[in-house]
Formats: C-alpha cells, sequence, structure tokens
C-alpha cells in the first residue's frame, strides 16, 4: 500500500513540477519580452499607422489610406529600393566568394595564434561602420587620398564615390562577418568525409564540388543572406560618402524624414520603412530554415 501511494504522489508531482518551471521560464524571460514590446513593437506599430495614414494639408485631418505604400513604389522611391537590392546583392555575393578561402585558411591553420587573431579582428572589423569607415576609405582611396595619388588611381578612371567605390567600402566589414559565419560550419566539416573521399580516389577539388560544398551550401546561402541585409540596412557609412549621388532606399527615407527634397513626405518615409521590413523579412524567412538544415548535417 505505502509503494503505491508513494508512486501516485510521485506521478502527481511531476506534472507539477513541469508547471512550476514552465512558470518560472516565463518569469524569467518576462523581461525580455517587455522590452522587446517597447523597444521594437511600439516603433513598429507607429510605422505601420503612419505608412498607412496621410495628412490633408488644408485641412489637417488624417486618413488612412494605401497612397504612402503606392508612392513608395513608385519613381525615384521605387529606384533607390532597387539601388539599394542591387548594392547589397553584389556586396553580399562577393563577400560570400571572399570570405570563404579566407575562413578556410584559418580553419586549417596549425597556427592557433593566428587562428584567434583573425577571428578577434573579424570580430571587430564586422562591426566597424559608419562614418569612421567612410573617412578611413576618403582618407585612403578618395580623390585626394594617400594610395590614390601615390598609386595614380585617379588616372586609371577609379573613383571611390561610386556604386563600385561603396562596394569596395561594404566589403571591408562584410567579408569578416562572412568569415564568422562560416567558420563554425568549416569546423563541422569532419576528417573522416575528406579521408573517406580520398581512399576512393577523388581529388581535392572532386572532394569540395561533391562533398564539402553540398554539405556547406545551406550555410553558405545563409551567410549570403544574412551579408544581403547587412549591406540593405547600412546608411551612415553611404551617406557619409556618396549622399544622394546613388539611390538608396535608406538615403530616400532620410531625405524624406527631413523635407530635403519634398516637403510632408514623412509618412512615405514611413511606408519606404516598410518595404524595408518587408524585404527583410523575406530574407529572414529564407535564413532560418536554412540555419537549420545546415544544423542538421554538421551537428
Amino acid at each position: 500500500m505505502t509503494t503505491t501511494l508513494t508512486r501516485v504522489d510521485t506521478a502527481t508531482a511531476a506534472p507539477q513540477k513541469r508547471r512550476r518551471r514552465a512558470v518560472g521560464g516565463w518569469l524569467a524571460v518576462l523581461p525580455l519580452l517587455v522590452f522587446t514590446a517597447l523597444a521594437f513593437g511600439l516603433p513598429a506599430l507607429a510605422m505601420l499607422n503612419g505608412a498607412f495614414t496621410a495628412k490633408d494639408p488644408a485641412t489637417g485631418a488624417t486618413a488612412y489610406t494605401a497612397d504612402n505604400l503606392t508612392n513608395s513604389l513608385q519613381g525615384a522611391y521605387l529606384t533607390a529600393l532597387l539601388g539599394s537590392v542591387k548594392l547589397s546583392a553584389v556586396s553580399a555575393a562577393l563577400g560570400a566568394l571572399l570570405g570563404l578561402p579566407l575562413a578556410q585558411a584559418v580553419v586549417t591553420s596549425r597556427f592557433r595564434a593566428l587562428r584567434e587573431a583573425v577571428l578577434t579582428a573579424s570580430g571587430v572589423l564586422a562591426n566597424f561602420g559608419g562614418v569612421p569607415l567612410a573617412f578611413a576609405f576618403v582618407a585612403t582611396l578618395g580623390n585626394a587620398g594617400v594610395l590614390t595619388r601615390h598609386l595614380g588611381l585617379s588616372d586609371k578612371g577609379w573613383d571611390l564615390y561610386s556604386f563600385w567605390g561603396l562596394v569596395l567600402v561594404y566589403l571591408y566589414f562584410l567579408i569578416p562577418l562572412m568569415v564568422l559565419t562560416i567558420t563554425p560550419a568549416l569546423e563541422g566539416l569532419r576528417s573522416q568525409w575528406r579521408e573517406a573521399a580520398q581512399n576512393n580516389g577523388a581529388t581535392t577539388v572532386q572532394y569540395w564540388r561533391h562533398v564539402a560544398l553540398p554539405v556547406l551550401l545551406p550555410t553558405l546561402l545563409g551567410g549570403f543572406v544574412l551579408l544581403f541585409g547587412s549591406a540593405f540596412a547600412a546608411y551612415a557609412t553611404a551617406a557619409a560618402m556618396v549622399g544622394s549621388s546613388i539611390p538608396l532606399v535608406t538615403l530616400q527615407i532620410a531625405d524624406a524624414l527631413s523635407g530635403n527634397v519634398l516637403v510632408g513626405q514623412e509618412n512615405v518615409a514611413l511606408a519606404l520603412s516598410l518595404d524595408m521590413v518587408l524585404v527583410a523579412g523575406l530574407v529572414m524567412a529564407v535564413y532560418l530554415p536554412l540555419q537549420r538544415r545546415s544544423a542538421r548535417w554538421l551537428a
């Protein structure tokens, strides 16, 4: 009888413990949820409300409409949105292609100090941007930059304040970001796979083509998506370097909010911000499944 009662008590206590743990987990994460709601939720709701709100300049009355969203996908605004997508896609593709061999060299290096130094530097450079980065490139590769004058780059057609000049600047922080992203996946490649390929007569190129790259493909695509999002959201570097000479959506939003071009376009700027959120949402919708798939292969 005593044994039976003990089993019943244990069976009853187990769900209670699970409920207490669940409640404790929610209480622990509650401050983070509140912070997220205040820091991201309220601005998102304000942006959404403003994107679909128009103000009559004569009466001052406001009404809900889709005109702002329609205007954000026309004319100069559409050109800026497509320009940002093009710049981000090219920068992300080059960053992924250049970051992969660099990360592989770091992973296969026999010098631990060099590996740690490169990864540490990548962590710093991946977060180095804005006006300081723009100033560094202007002083180095601008029209009167040190390397520009020393190497005579102006006579060869070099222009930092162009599309490809901006791509070069973006690569400064995108390549280190790719190194940080792809390094764990490269470390997850098992040495047994390479040995098995070699035992079956495969060359290094065949191993990478038929084994390593297919396994790394989800991570590579995920890294490309991550780099795309980072470049797509960049503002200060481009604003300090090229101003409005290159159409970018972030610069258009700043101009619309400040009224540099047209007065009363603040809500169109919010609609442009909503366009960016939708693009970022599509990016994350691609990135998360790829990340889960690569985790299954490299676990």
